[in-house]
Formats: C-alpha cells, sequence, structure tokens
C-alpha cells in the first residue's frame, strides 16, 4: 500500500472535532449532547437571504468569475464602509469560506519555510493551513489570568526572526473572544513597520464586540496600507456556514493579483453562496441587531454560569462568542472524552425520550502551540439558547463533582 505524505500524517487532529466519534455514540445510546464545541450559530439564516435562495432562476449554474460576481463585491464596500473602512470592489475578492482565504493568504505572503507569529490559544485550523502552505507558526503566549490581552512587544520581537513574514491575529478572537483594543493595535502596527512584515487580520467576528469602544479594523491602521490583509466571511454574521463564501480584503495590489493566479486555478468560488451572500447584506440591519442583542445576553448569562461552579474560571470576552475557561482538573481533554463516553445526567428536567445528558466541550490544549499549555481549559461557543446553556451549566457542574471523586 502507498504511503501517506508526511504533510498529512502531521497536520493536527482538529480539536473543535476530533471528539466527534464519542458524541456520536453517546447519541446512539439515547444521550443528548448539548454541542458547545464549535461555533455553529443557531439563530436563522436572514429571511431575505433565503427568499433569493428559493427565487434563483438561472436555467444553468455556472462558474462565477474568479475573484467573485462584482455586484457582490460592490455591496460589500458598502458594507465595509460603515466601519470606516475604505476599499474599491477590485479590492476585494471572494473566497471559498474564510478558511480558503487564509490559505490562500498564506500561499501568496510566505515561501515553504518562512515563519509566521500569531497568539496562542489561536484558531486551530490555522496551524492546519500553515503546515498546508509549509509555513512555521511561532506563537507568542496570551495568558487566561489577563484575560488573553495581547502579549507585549518584547515577546513579540524574541519571536521574531529572519525568517519571519508575517503577524496573524483574530480579531475580535477565537478561541478566546478578547477583542484587541485601540492601543494594542497600534503597538502591532509600529512592530509590522519597523520589520516590514505582513499583518494578516481575521476580522470575521467584527459584528460581535460587547463594548461600546470605537472599531478599528487593522486596514484602517495608518502607515501600514500595504501591509495588510483582512480574512472575513458571512459564515458568523448572517448565520451562513454552509453557503462557504469568505473574502480577501487588501489594498496591496501586487498582492491582490498574486492571490487572483491561485483563484483562477481553483476557478470560481460557490455560486449559490454568493446570490444568499449578497442578499444578505442591505436590508437586513434589524436581523443584525436582534443577532447581537442575543449574543450578548448568552454571554453575560453563561460566563456568570461558569464562574459560579467550584474551581471554573472564565474571564469575560468581548467579542465574537466563545470564551477560555479553565477547570478543575489536571486534563481537560480526558475529562472531555468521559463525559460523552461514561457520563450522562438525568434529572425531572431530561427532556423526554432521552437517557441523560451529556455535554461536548474542544479541549484548549488543541488551541496551544508550547506543548503543556491549556491542559486544563476548554473552549466553549455560547451558540445555543439560554434554555440549553443553563442545561449544559447543569451538567457540566455535575459532571466535575462526579469526576473527580474517581
Amino acid at each position: 500500500m502507498p504511503g501517506i505524505s508526511q504533510r498529512g500524517i502531521q497536520i493536527p487532529a482538529s480539536p473543535i472535532r476530533k471528539l466527534t466519534p464519542f458524541a456520536d455514540s453517546a447519541k446512539a445510546k439515547g444521550t443528548k449532547v448539548y454541542h458547545l464545541n464549535i461555533g455553529q450559530p443557531d439563530l436563522p439564516t436572514p429571511a431575505k437571504a433565503l427568499e433569493a435562495l428559493r427565487r434563483i432562476d438561472r436555467t444553468t449554474l455556472e462558474y462565477s468569475p474568479s475573484n467573485g460576481i462584482k455586484s457582490l463585491r460592490d455591496k460589500l464596500t458598502g458594507y465595509y464602509s460603515k466601519f470606516g473602512i475604505n476599499v474599491s470592489e477590485s479590492q476585494i475578492i471572494i473566497t471559498s469560506g474564510g478558511s480558503e482565504a487564509l490559505l490562500l493568504t498564506f500561499m501568496t505572503c510566505l515561501n515553504p519555510g518562512d515563519e509566521i507569529i500569531m497568539t496562542e490559544p489561536g484558531y486551530a485550523n490555522y496551524i492546519s493551513f500553515a503546515m498546508t502552505a509549509g509555513v512555521t507558526i511561532k506563537t507568542v503566549t496570551s495568558k487566561i489570568e489577563n484575560g488573553f490581552a495581547l502579549p507585549s512587544v518584547e515577546d513579540f520581537k524574541k519571536a521574531i526572526s529572519p525568517r519571519t513574514k508575517a503577524i496573524l491575529i483574530c480579531n475580535p478572537n477565537n478561541p478566546t473572544g478578547y477583542l484587541y483594543s485601540e492601543e494594542e493595535l497600534f503597538r502591532l502596527r509600529d512592530i509590522v513597520k519597523e520589520h516590514d512584515l505582513f499583518l494578516i487580520s481575521d476580522e470575521v467576528y467584527r459584528e460581535f464586540r460587547y463594548t461600546d469602544e470605537p472599531y478599528l479594523s487593522a486596514l484602517c491602521l495608518p502607515g501600514i496600507e500595504e501591509n495588510v490583509v483582512v480574512v472575513d466571511s458571512v459564515s458568523k454574521r448572517y448565520s451562513e456556514c454552509g453557503i462557504r463564501v469568505g473574502m480577501i480584503v487588501s489594498h496591496n495590489a501586487s498582492f491582490m493579483s498574486s492571490v487572483m493566479k491561485f483563484c483562477q486555478a481553483r476557478l470560481s468560488p460557490p455560486l449559490l453562496g454568493q446570490i444568499v451572500a449578497e442578499a444578505s447584506i442591505e436590508g437586513t440591519e434589524d436581523y443584525s441587531k436582534e443577532c447581537y442583542e442575543e449574543y450578548l445576553g448568552r454571554r453575560d448569562f453563561f460566563i456568570d454560569g461558569l464562574n459560579k461552579i467550584p474551581g471554573v474560571y472564565s474571564p469575560m470576552p468581548k467579542g465574537a462568542f466563545y470564551t477560555v475557561a479553565s477547570l478543575p482538573v489536571e486534563d481537560a481533554e480526558d475529562f472531555c472524552k468521559w463525559c460523552l463516553s461514561e457520563f450522562s445526567y438525568k434529572d425531572a428536567d431530561t427532556p423526554e425520550g432521552f437517557s441523560g445528558e451529556t455535554v461536548m466541550m474542544a479541549p484548549a490544549a488543541g488551541f496551544y502551540s508550547t506543548p503543556g499549555l491549556g491542559k486544563n481549559q476548554v473552549r466553549m461557543a455560547y451558540v445555543l439558547k439560554k434554555e440549553d446553556l443553563a442545561r449544559a451549566l447543569i451538567v457540566i457542574s455535575k459532571a466535575l463533582e462526579e469526576y473527580n471523586r474517581k
């Protein structure tokens, strides 16, 4: 039998999905599983977008332009202008989700063997995309004790080497929910400018910022306009994860021209997804406000509930819909597996027809590159309705009690 590539062997399994077989087994036994492991919004997609899907009257589902449908890119310029981001449609390329946007950005900005600096804990798939592109990830560590604030300038400078070509951030952050301040972004700006690096900014969660502080996109940082690449997606802000529409946005014409070569090689982003995305951008302001208020309420409820469980600590996230929490266990991955394979909780409020309830969480060690870090932490997404979050909190509390009696 032919051998598997070293890339295929070494690429890590996703900490978000790696325990899925255990969850599937639990469900097969009749156990209700509360999915806190994945940022899959349960809120409805805008009715306007779904109606656009139903009314497609094409007789042929053709390729779209490799950089995306122009009318979608035109509408996106108006969307970005609301956030103080001034770009033309030629400075936007549509991709097959934010994931492809990241991978194409890595392939365009970095050569095999180059290095990119990111904070840890960080979105686990960044590591997978970097390995696919032959790029080395170097990390600077943010800490739960100060809410996962941006590490110091000194920490970043220690990580810089002659092979360093970019810094990657996610703002608001997945997995921590941290929102970088204007002061922190200007600190990054100065490092990028001093060392002439790319600043790749994943801004997928910009709609979910739970603060009155003004929003600042990396695209608006003065003095590094040619250095910045923003990765974006409609998945989260319109509950449209399945349409796979993302985008790359940059003022750097040479970079965008090179990205287009990769886009032409993969032919076209999803046609139907683009139609849905375009219909979502205008006339959905009330929808966006309702989603924001719902997630804000879920955040307050869930984080307050977590911190009432003995031994559990979660900082208050300022953005996105995730938190990284520490648990009173030595090995969070073992605890997460145990919750799915050996534990189920049942009381008078357990839904009828289920043998019990449990939770699925993402072990946070998979969001760190440094061995040993995050071992007692989990990432959780508060994307369930409050009634389900309330049940999940009870289950987590009862599971910890039983697990620590073993």
